[in-house]
C-alpha cells in the first residue's frame, strides 16, 4: 500500500542496524523523508528510532510538486506542497532522470542535497543504496556475492553545501 513502506520496511533495517559494529554518522535510505503524504516516510521513521540523523533519497515522487530540473549533474529543484517545502528534486548524473531527496531526522535540506550528491558520483543513486541493490539482485539469481566496496578515506565525507 502506497505511504505505508516504511512500517513494512523498518523492522528489517532496525534489526540490521543493531548488528553493526560501528554506529554510522548518518543513513541514506532508498524512500521518502519528509516528501511523504503524511510527511514521516521509511527515513524519518528509522531515524526517529535509531535517533541518527537519515536522509530520504526516492527514485519516484510520492508527494508534492516541482518546477523543471536542468540537464545537468548537481541541477535540483525544490519539491513542494503548495507553500511547504518537502525537499529536492536533485539531478545527480548528467541527463538523467532526477531523484527525490528530503530530509528524514536530525539533518536540514542543504546537507541532505549535499549528502546525496556526493555520494552519487557517476550513478543516479548514491553509492551506498546502488551496492545494495546489486547485492540483493546477486542473491536473488544465486550468484556469488559482489566484492565490498573499499573502505572510504577518512576525508570522504560530503562537505555541506552552501546555499538552500
Amino acid at each position: 500500500m502506497p505511504g505505508l513502506f516504511g512500517f513494512r520496511e523498518a523492522p528489517i533495517v532496525l534489526r540490521a542496524c543493531r548488528r553493526l559494529r560501528a554506529r554510522p554518522d548518518v543513513l541514506v535510505c532508498d524512500g521518502q523523508g519528509i516528501a511523504h503524504p503524511r510527511r514521516f516516510g521509511l527515513a524519518c521513521h528509522l531515524g526517529y528510532c535509531l535517533d541518527l540523523p537519515t536522509v530520504g533519497c526516492a527514485k519516484s515522487r510520492l508527494a508534492g510538486e516541482h518546477g523543471p530540473v536542468a540537464a545537468r549533474r548537481g541541477s535540483w529543484s525544490w519539491l513542494r506542497d503548495g507553500s511547504e517545502r518537502l525537499g529536492v528534486v536533485l539531478r545527480t548524473r548528467d541527463a538523467v532522470r532526477p531523484v527525490y531527496v528530503s530530509p528524514g531526522w536530525a539533518i536540514g535540506f542543504r546537507d541532505a542535497r549535499a549528502l546525496v550528491l556526493g555520494t552519487s558520483a557517476g550513478y543516479r543513486l548514491p553509492e551506498p543504496t546502488r551496492r545494495a541493490n546489486l547485492l540483493v539482485n546477486a542473491l536473488r539469481r544465486g550468484e556469488p556475492t559482489p566484492p565490498p566496496a573499499p573502505p572510504a578515506p577518512a576525508s570522504g565525507r560530503a562537505a555541506p553545501a552552501s546555499g538552500p
